[in-house]
């Protein structure tokens, strides 16, 4: 069996964390460390150093310390001795106005009996690089404006219902297919620049008090029968 030796003179990584910790001072005691400090840098692999009355620490942040420690914030560092320490909350921030709520993994909010809510102030973002989800037996939105870009969007549901005061929509193309069409209105104007062409089994036009036909060249033709029937009939 080979046994690996690590030195303090040893140039491999290994060697280089024995020499840092070699380095590192100890506590008086070399017993239990619990004391409050200022975090000063925060290293590759989130190691936080943190001074302690003029003692610089080098810690992990625990994994119960959700608040993100940042530059000049106050903490607290706990641990068995100085090679075993982490950095287990937040006393006091140096810029309490913003603050961030960071885990390295999945993070899930959960109440087993009750609601979970999240408020602000002014305002509140949500941000998905790869997707956003909602799963819910109910869906309630109330805003006083809103707006919605989407590149591309799908719905399918059993019915749809809206109920707006004016609806404009503007567009290059539109279609509809649908097995029966109804539109009821006071009144309506369509205006075609092109060709409006109708193509129906039957058509069936009925006015209460003039129907009018108009154009510069205008042409009934019929395969069978052309039938005009009324009390008076005016040609030319």
């Amino acid at each position: 069996m080979t046994t690996i030796r690590r030195t303090a003179s040893d140039p491999t990584p290994a060697g280089r964390e024995m020499r840092s910790a070699a380095a590192a001072p100890k506590p008086a005691g070399g017993g239990v460390i619990n004391a409050l400090g200022t975090v000063t840098a925060i290293l590759p692999g989130s190691i936080h150093s943190v001074d302690c009355d003029g003692r610089t620490l080098r810690c992990l942040r625990a994994a119960s310390c959700l608040l993100r420690p940042e530059i000049g914030d106050t903490v607290l560092v706990s641990g068995p001795d100085e090679q075993r320490l982490y950095l287990t909350a937040v006393a006091e921030q140096a810029d309490a106005g913003v603050a961030h709520i960071e885990v390295a993994g999945d993070l899930t909010l959960a109440s087993q009996r009750g609601a979970v809510k999240l408020q602000g102030a002014t305002d509140l973002h949500l941000s998905g690089p790869r997707a956003l989800r909602m799963d819910t037996a109910q869906l309630h939105l109330s805003a006083q404006a809103a707006e919605c870009q989407v590149g591309h969007m799908s719905y399918q549901g059993v019915e749809a219902r809206a109920t707006v005061l004016n609806m404009r929509i503007v567009g290059r193309v539109y279609e509809a297919i649908v097995d029966r069409l109804v539109h009821l209105s006071k009144s309506a104007f369509r205006m075609t620049e092109g060709v409006d062409q109708l193509h129906a089994g039957q058509i069936d036009y009925q006015a209460s008090e003039m129907a009018r036909v108009h154009g510069r060249n205008t042409v009934v033709t019929a395969k069978d029968l052309i039938k005009a029937d009324a009390k008076q009939i005016h040609m030319g």
